[in-house]
């Protein structure tokens, strides 16, 4: 089995039948020249590219946004309720919202979401600031991961404040029980992902990284050079997962690419599957381990 840790379902038909809600997402992520897709069309790619599930991550900016959220807890549910042999769901709630805690409790009881995404600079925290320990807490109570951006971010009003690798070391050391993934290896300071994985094993980190060349030349160069291959083959192979960040980039080459660096066969395995069931403490079969 192949799982995707990290996918924005913004775009899919069943949660756009809202037009000025679509546009708002294409300005607010940052995305023009998609259009919604059809979930039979996302599970052919999904086929292409050899992905059996994948993470389905909510976007809650609300305290940006005049209250509004960008997409939903309960959009993320009904998803996965649409197609739960494909979809596992996450949550998100606004940091600064009075009714975050309670909102991220109903997350977890009543929606039954597996993890919390979280974006530093967008929301506007920082990862590592006492007024997070709330929502912390919770997460450790449900034993849930959390999923934080980290490094660049293509969405509006988002500079990398607050997402610098380095600015989640504090908590990888607070919290040694709370498992984190800093997505996208963190680029472009992807030593320094490297580095707290190395010093943390509750740290992971996903390869939904930016390419601006093919795929594979990127990933020849951030996982094999910038980070040397045997970095990760033989130290961290443990806490990369495999992640896309679709629709902004194409999955289909990016699964190709990244069985083509040179990794063991049981690397590619954790990478494209058991490190995300580690980290979620998902069970395939529908049940928490």
């Amino acid at each position: 089995m192949v799982i995707d840790i990290h996918v924005h379902p913004a775009f899919f038909e069943p949660i756009n039948d809202d037009r000025r809600k679509e546009e708002l997402r294409h300005n607010e992520l940052n995305l023009h020249k998609n259009g919604t897709a059809q979930l039979q069309h996302f599970f052919n790619k999904l086929n292409c590219a050899g992905i059996d599930m994948c993470v389905l991550l909510p976007e809650d900016y609300s305290s940006n946004m005049n209250g509004e959220v960008l997409v939903s807890n309960e959009e993320i549910r009904k998803l996965v309720d649409l197609a739960p042999d494909r979809f596992i769901g996450f949550a998100s709630v606004d940091p600064h919202d009075e009714k975050a805690t309670e909102k991220l409790e109903e997350a977890f009881t009543k929606l039954d979401l597996k993890g919390l995404k979280l974006h530093p600079s967008k929301q506007n925290f920082h990862p590592d600031d006492k007024i997070m320990d709330p929502i912390y807490d919770i997460c450790e109570k449900y034993d849930k991961p959390i999923i934080f951006h980290a490094g660049l971010s293509f969405e509006n009003h988002a500079t990398t404040k607050n997402c610098h690798p380095l600015d989640f070391e504090g908590l990888a050391e607070r919290r040694s029980n709370l498992r984190i993934c800093l997505a996208h290896f963190g680029w472009p300071w992807c030593r320094e992902t490297a580095m707290l994985m190395l010093k943390y094993p509750n740290v992971y980190t996903d390869t939904g990284a930016l390419y601006f060349d093919s795929a594979k030349e990127f990933y020849t160069q951030t996982l094999t050079k910038d980070v040397p291959a045997t970095w990760i083959d033989r130290s961290l192979r443990h806490q990369v997962m495999f992640g896309t960040n679709d629709p902004r980039f194409e999955m289909i080459r990016m699964s190709k690419a990244i069985e083509e660096l040179g990794f063991r066969e049981s690397t590619i395995e954790l990478i494209k599957e058991k490190n995300a069931i580690e980290f979620m403490h998902y069970d395939p079969k529908g049940s928490k381990r």
